[in-house]
């Protein structure tokens, strides 16, 4: 069965027990995971990742049975699922085990995931698909945060704050909460502060590399790859700051047709930070439709290669970026 992430009723209502969350929006799952199952919750609370219980399933299925003296009731959290844990979450669902909330938190699954699959069929198990976030979430989550703050945030640092936050709140209320400490000392936040004080300035490379590769400046993307020793952490969010680029550059590509490169950059949504502009138009001179849609899929297998193999991450990250 499958519920709408918008539709925080029904997953609150719901009677089924075995929940799967998936999607890249973590800062929505964990969202929906405090306000409509942990809040105000008085039994036990336990997280576990795939990897602790796959090999141990006839455990894991005894622990979450084994009642405690003092409580009757148990949310188990599952983080970073995959079709691993099919047959463990038939075994529970089909032993109908009261008391319980098992709740599956994976990533991106495609149309043809058996896990996926499973959970919108069966009538007892139920997903929740998390999609980024777009401008107007995020804009609604500053706007309550200014409200709730009383602390005057200029457009150009909200359109700052949308840009990175990459269609996920979590990283906009992250960055949203240390603009907040800062408000205590400064009462007059400006863009250089933000820039200085979130993350930004320790991901600044990432950005430029980036924004390189896609202009194929591949002078400048060798020596951002020699100036800095980026880890397999690092080279993740390379590839993800890489497709989200990518996937804007192509949005761009498709506005174009005769139109003024200034006036669609201009009235492009979300709002493209004023510093980027020029880089911006780089790209879409110097990068093909083809091209594009070429990176975006060449990406997707990068990631899951990365992950196998982390220790050569950079390796990867370096081949891809200086010859594809």
């Amino acid at each position: 069965m499958i519920i709408k992430s918008f539709e925080i009723e029904k997953i609150q209502n719901q009677n089924n027990n075995i929940i799967l969350l998936y999607g890249l929006n973590e800062g929505y799952k964990n969202q929906i995971i405090n306000n409509c199952f942990i809040k105000n919750f008085k039994g036990e609370l336990l997280r576990v990742e795939e990897s602790e219980i796959i090999t141990i399933q006839n455990q894991f299925i005894e622990s979450i049975l084994n009642k405690s003296l003092f409580e009757d009731n148990k949310i188990v959290i599952i983080s970073r699922v995959t079709e691993k844990i099919i047959n463990l979450i038939i075994d529970i669902k089909d032993r109908k085990i009261e008391g319980i909330k098992i709740i599956l938190k994976s990533n991106v699954l495609e149309k043809n995931s058996k896990l996926r699959t499973l959970f919108e069929k069966e009538k007892d198990l139920t997903c929740v698909p998390f999609y980024e976030d777009n401008e107007k979430n995020l804009i609604i989550i500053i706007q309550n945060f200014v409200r709730e703050t009383d602390i005057k945030l200029s457009r150009e640092i909200s359109n700052l704050l949308i840009e990175r936050a990459k269609g996920d709140r979590n990283n906009l209320l992250k960055e949203l909460k240390k603009i907040k400490y800062l408000s205590i000392s400064k009462k007059n936040i400006q863009t250089e502060d933000v820039i200085e004080l979130t993350n930004l300035a320790e991901n600044y490379s990432v950005f430029e590399l980036t924004d390189n590769y896609l202009a194929k400046n591949f002078k400048k993307v060798s020596r951002i790859l020699n100036e800095n020793n980026y880890n397999s952490e690092d080279c993740i969010l390379i590839l993800r700051t890489i497709l989200n680029k990518s996937k804007r550059l192509l949005k761009l590509k498709n506005e174009m047709n005769n139109n003024n490169i200034d006036l669609v950059l201009s009235s492009f949504k979300p709002p493209i930070f004023w510093k980027e502009k020029e880089i911006v138009k780089k790209q879409i001179q110097s990068r093909s439709n083809e091209e594009v849609k070429k990176i975006i899929y060449k990406i997707n297998d990068l990631e899951l290669i990365i992950k196998k193999n982390s220790t050569n991450s950079l390796n990867f990250i370096s081949d891809f970026v200086l010859n594809y």
